[in-house]
């Protein structure tokens, strides 16, 4: 491949046509429909669908088939099977659908009002993961007009992956015969440590969340009158908590949900650790003289392959100014466990249930209601020739090296293709990096970096060709 050909390429798509198309589409309030139950109503899941499909049929490369996919009672999917070169094939992947507003954005900013300001393109779902498609199409023409060759490329991108992926399963089984034994998988929804390299995921962890809900009294009633004889039920929840968690230094306290951290991936912490040194740390939004609970290589190992619990909603109290001197009746919160990869999240839903439900202090009515949880992932050994490809890649796009790196967050799509395609090696990358704050305000994606990963990804599927051609396939 000549890269200053496909550079010039990808620079020139990026700036004329994908981000003006970036900026329509964080204007669509398409919201996952585990945030949004009436998305088919509503259409802004259809109108996304419409935009990112319409731009790359009007990009559409050479033999280039796409479809829009929607089994009954499902959300859509996108299809687009590109003819290469032999029997090989790679599955590039993304999703289009977004996680809800969330309070705390800049003024001037909004979850549905794109700012582009320098590098940052600003608004709820660019980075995660509305540029994937785009940004697949364009690597694969980059290849074609840089002089390098790809195998097939099948890219899909789904509209549910902010719920767990649970219709991608089904779009699966139905498409497995058209999308044949995959020997490469790319994925562009996980993050970067920094905006100066290619960053390689190794593991993804998993999650498991679902409803606590403390139940004391039929009815409120007068705090005068009661406290000091009706246990609050507030109280009662942070004894469960303390089954789970320990309270000063957040260490789970479940065996189950404890795993033996490979060697490989305990010495590529260290690397990590190394590379990002206080980053580690320092790229969260810390307030006052809050301090990390880890540093180093112990922070890299907490968010990648440590269990860690986090409260996230919370029903049953009042706001402020509606507070009155009552013995609350129930309170109920949301939990979110993530789990380390090769925790099943069965038997992590199992024993989070037993932990919180036996036993309920002073006989109170303990209820914990599980959602449907994802497993996490852990790569298969990596093969010499993706390694180095991606290194090179790196150099050649980046001017660093590749960082190969787990990462705290969960796609269920990768747990899934793993145990569907066992054979496949897998290139997990994105644009998610310091600050970019996906799920939360002022999410940004950062343009130059995924311009130049655009280019790494392009590189990466000639080397899988050439690769395909030197081992025969």
């Amino acid at each position: 491949m000549d890269h200053a050909v496909a550079t010039e390429l990808i620079e020139s798509t990026w700036d004329k046509s994908i981000t003006p198309s970036l900026i329509d589409y964080i204007r669509i309030p398409n919201k996952s429909p585990a945030f949004d139950p009436d998305w088919k109503k509503n259409g802004y899941m259809d109108e996304a669908v419409t935009l990112i499909s319409d731009w790359c049929r009007a990009n559409a490369i050479d033999d280039m088939a796409l479809e829009v996919i929607q089994l009954e009672g499902r959300t859509p999917l996108i299809y687009i099977d590109v003819p290469g070169v032999g029997e090989d094939c790679v599955v590039l992947y993304g999703h289009l659908d977004k996680q809800p507003e969330m309070v705390g954005w800049h003024e001037g900013l909004g979850p549905w009002s794109p700012v582009l300001d320098g590098d940052r393109l600003y608004g709820r779902g660019g980075a995660d993961d509305g540029y994937s498609a785009f940004a697949s199409l364009t690597a694969i023409r980059a290849v074609r007009a840089a002089g390098g060759q790809h195998a097939r490329c099948v890219v899909i991108i789904e509209a549910c992956e902010e719920s767990g992926s649970f219709d991608l399963p089904h779009y699966i089984d139905y498409l497995q015969d058209r999308i044949g034994t995959p020997s490469l998988v790319i994925c562009l929804d996980s993050g970067c440590g920094n905006y100066d390299q290619l960053w390689c995921t190794t593991s993804l962890r998993g999650i498991v969340a679902g409803n606590l809900e403390v139940r004391v009294l039929d009815e409120g009633v007068h705090s005068g009158d009661a406290s000091g004889i009706v246990p609050s039920s507030f109280r009662i929840l942070r004894q469960l908590l303390d089954r789970i968690d320990d309270s000063t230094t957040g260490t789970i306290l479940l065996d189950a949900l404890q795993v033996a951290i490979p060697s490989q991936r305990l010495r590529q912490a260290e690397v990590v650790a190394q590379v990002l040194g206080e980053a580690v740390h320092d790229k969260f939004p810390w307030r006052g003289d809050m301090r990390p609970a880890a540093t180093g290589t112990e922070a890299v190992l907490n968010r990648s392959w440590r269990p860690a619990l986090s409260v996230i909603g919370m029903e049953g109290l009042p706001a402020l100014q509606d507070a009155g001197n009552v013995l609350r009746p129930m309170t109920t919160i949301k939990l979110s466990l993530r789990i380390p990869p090769m925790v099943d999240a069965e038997v992590a839903s199992q024993a989070l249930k037993s932990a919180l439900e036996h036993d309920p202090p002073s006989g109170a009515d303990v209820r914990f209601v599980a959602e449907k949880g994802a497993a996490g992932w852990n790569a298969p050994p990596l093969e010499a020739w993706l390694e180095e490809a991606c290194e090179s890649a790196s150099n050649t796009h980046f001017g660093k090296g590749a960082v190969w790196m787990g990462e705290g967050g969960t796609i269920p799509f990768m747990g899934m293709l793993g145990e569907k395609f066992p054979q496949a090696q897998f290139m997990v990358t994105g644009v998610l990096g310091p600050a970019s704050n996906a799920h939360g305000p002022n999410e940004f994606l950062h343009i130059p970096c995924a311009k130049r990963l655009t280019a790494c990804v392009a590189q990466v599927l000639d080397a899988h060709y050439r690769h395909g051609v030197t081992a025969g396939r």
